[in-house]
């Protein structure tokens, strides 16, 4: 019989596969329309209603692409719609959130030291806020504000801004970037579900109808899309920023999180103005870099530490209490504390990988989750097995663990 812990980790592993994948898909596509769009140009003896038109050559062929600015005067047989990658993206990222986040919310979720939250209520307010979100976001779309574009995108910003704050006020570092990932990502699939497929829809039964289609719904999809397109590289750094602690454990990750969103806008500004021929923005990429510099520095900064450390959660002192935790306690930092310490000792390592710290009684019983996968259920860590852990260290780890978590010893 396998342990709830070892199915778990194959679960997240499937989903995020398939997360990955329709991901790929979805932003695929979505940059080769938004280039497709802009580089469309007239042609002499275009049909009526054809906006433009562009050739292109991929995979041993040529192709002739036109774009119809409203609809084609009939519908044609077969009509392919671009909406599933979307659906699906969203759809496995949720999964993940509910696998990993919600469903460990005492490790990857709450932070004691940011705010005392029971698990319910965490969980509530990671599901309220994106549904929130996007109610406010729509709203300001649908406003006399949405008629400024420009206005719109401030707008908008200044709400993922708020967001950011407000995360990192509630959640633990980790969870407060992923979140704001999130968030992004239900507002660009709502837009594509809420707003620009039903719009096309509208359009097609018109057409059908043998009625002439309103521009109006083709404008209103366009200007989400555009969203959609400036928002999506800053939702891959946070989606990649749960790797990468110097961004998420920062004291001022929020104020990153910001930074990175302009540098979305910067560099899909220099793609855009290329594919739409109007010229090359080098500039764009020293906005990008001076800014990234700045992410950097932040994260060099630190506050002084608090002079007592959070109490441990009342799980992490399931395992602190648990049998063969004095153990399993002094294994780890006589094998692991070498790396993952304040100072580092080994040759190389400047900082603690993951920024976990194992040289504390408190410490192990906080990464318990981290250390019976990475050590105890396999040998990843130490990489190598550079301290030499032995097989019957990582059987301890095994054993205090599921005796803590009330799974069963599978030896």
């Amino acid at each position: 019989m396998l342990d709830y812990t070892f199915l778990l980790e194959w679960a997240q592993f499937a989903v995020r596969w398939l997360h990955v994948i329709t991901a790929i898909a979805w932003i695929g596509s979505s940059f080769y329309f938004i280039a497709l769009d802009l580089g469309l140009r007239p042609e002499k003896d275009q049909p009526a209603g054809v906006h433009g038109a562009a050739w292109q050559v991929h995979g041993g062929g040529f192709y002739h692409i036109q774009k119809y600015l409203v609809a084609p005067a009939k519908m044609p047989d077969e009509l392919t719609w671009f909406k599933w990658e979307s659906y699906a993206t969203w759809m496995s990222g949720f999964a993940m959130l509910v696998l990993l986040y919600w469903s460990q919310a005492q490790f990857y979720l709450i932070d004691p030291a940011v705010l005392e939250l029971p698990v319910w209520g965490a969980i509530l307010v990671s599901a309220g806020s994106l549904t929130i979100g996007w109610i406010l976001y729509d709203a300001i779309c649908k406003s006399k504000l949405g008629d400024n574009s420009t206005t719109l995108m401030v707008l908008l910003y200044v709400i993922l801004v708020v967001m950011a704050w407000g995360y990192t006020q509630v959640f633990s570092g980790r969870a407060a970037l992923l979140h704001l990932g999130a968030f992004t990502a239900t507002v660009m699939s709502a837009n594509v579900f809420f707003i620009i497929i039903p719009n096309q829809k509208i359009v097609v039964a018109d057409l059908k109808a043998g009625r002439t289609p309103d521009p109006k719904y083709g404008k209103i999809a366009k200007q989400r899309s555009t969203h959609n397109n400036y928002l999506t590289l800053p939702v891959l750094f946070m989606m990649l920023s749960n790797h990468y602690p110097l961004a998420f454990a920062s004291d001022y990750n929020w104020v990153i999180a910001s930074l990175v969103f302009l540098m979305g806008v910067s560099i899909r500004h220099f793609f855009n103005s290329q594919h739409a021929h109007k010229g090359t923005p080098w500039w764009t990429w020293g906005v990008t870099a001076v800014l990234f510099g700045l992410c950097v520095w932040l994260s060099s900064l630190h506050s002084e530490p608090a002079e007592e450390e959070a109490a441990l959660s009342p799980m992490e002192s399931r395992f602190a209490s648990a049998a063969g935790f004095e153990e399993v306690t002094d294994i780890v930092i006589s094998r692991c504390s070498m790396c993952h310490a304040q100072e580092p000792a080994m040759d190389g390592i400047t900082r603690a990988p993951k920024s976990i710290h194992l040289e504390t009684p408190d410490e192990v019983a906080r990464a318990a989750h981290q250390i019976y996968v990475q050590a105890g259920l396999t040998h990843a860590m130490p990489p190598a097995n550079l301290s030499f852990m032995e097989p019957a260290e990582r059987a301890a780890i095994r054993s205090w663990y599921r005796l803590a978590t009330g799974a069963a010893d599978n030896g």
